[in-house]
């Protein structure tokens, strides 16, 4: 309605002037009415018919897009946040496996060293051991070696006596001097 009424004012503008309303003139200015209220009726319908077939769609579809937009945006939104998360989950998740990382090196490192000492100090052990035995080995060598050669010794020294002397002493006595003998040799 207030088209129609624009119109009309429209209309009253330009038939007041036009110097003679009864008069008719051809000019570009001069209004007829059944031609003014046939164009205005073509107009409206032309308006209804754009509005429901042209403007209602387009007015769906660009409010359509402008919803889709939205929600994408949102969604981005909600992605990047969820992003967001993921990375200070993984940096965090990295940082407690760099942790445990160094600590099980550590771990291994005083491991290794605590196997090594014990290799060291089992190793060391075993040396001394094995050192000990063959000392007592020798000593053993050594005196078992002594007293056979005293023994040899001794006999030497009795046959040596017996050839020197020529008298027939008893062997006990014999072996009682020369054990005497020995005795004042050193024992090295």
């Amino acid at each position: 309605m207030s088209l129609a009424y624009i119109f009309l004012k429209f209309h009253s503008i330009l038939l007041f002037i036009s110097s003679a309303p009864n008069e008719k003139k051809d000019t570009l200015l001069s209004v007829e009415p059944g031609l003014l209220i046939w164009t205005i009726i073509v107009f409206v319908i032309l308006l209804l018919i754009l509005k429901k077939y042209a403007w209602g769609p387009l007015l769906k579809s660009l409010n359509d897009r402008e919803q889709g937009i939205k929600d994408s945006v949102e969604k981005a939104e909600y992605l990047k946040q969820e992003a967001e998360k993921i990375l200070t989950q993984n940096k965090a998740l990295l940082a407690k496996a760099d942790e445990d990382a160094r600590k099980v090196i550590a771990e291994g490192k005083e491991l290794a060293e605590k196997l090594r000492n014990d290799l060291i100090s089992k190793t060391n052990d075993d040396t001394a051991r094995m050192i000990n035995q063959a000392k007592s080995e020798i000593e053993r060598e050594k005196v078992a070696a002594m007293n056979s050669l005293k023994d040899e010794i001794a006999n030497l020294a009795v046959q040596a006596a017996g050839k020197i002397i020529d008298e027939n002493l008893d062997a006990a006595k014999q072996k009682k001097i020369i054990d005497n003998f020995i005795g004042k040799i050193p024992q090295n």
